[in-house]
């Protein structure tokens, strides 16, 4: 993940988070949580969290093999990434 999580321990909060962190606990699902009919939060444990972590990988691992498979050429990274600076105009800074 690219963001510092903000954290709590659970006896900080109220008994209803207790509640849903034992409903995590048993569903291993993220809670979509919305505000006035539209999306606005997901919550979910931490376990989950790393389970789709891992399938983003391996989903943007095959889609590379894929990619390879079907051409056969590979990319050097410092060329990639050169110009996926120049496309969006990303600089890097210099110390």
């Amino acid at each position: 993940m690219y963001f510092t999580p903000r954290t709590n321990t659970i006896h900080k909060t109220n008994k209803p988070i207790r509640k849903i962190s034992a409903t995590f606990a048993t569903h291993r699902q993220p809670v979509f949580i919305t505000k006035n009919g539209y999306g606005d939060l997901v919550i979910m444990s931490i376990e989950t969290c790393e389970e789709l972590e891992t399938l983003s990988a391996d989903n943007a691992i095959a889609d590379a093999e894929d990619e390879y498979a079907a051409d056969g050429q590979l990319h050097n990274a410092r060329d990639v990434l050169s110009s996926l600076r120049r496309k969006h105009l990303i600089t890097r800074r210099k110390n």
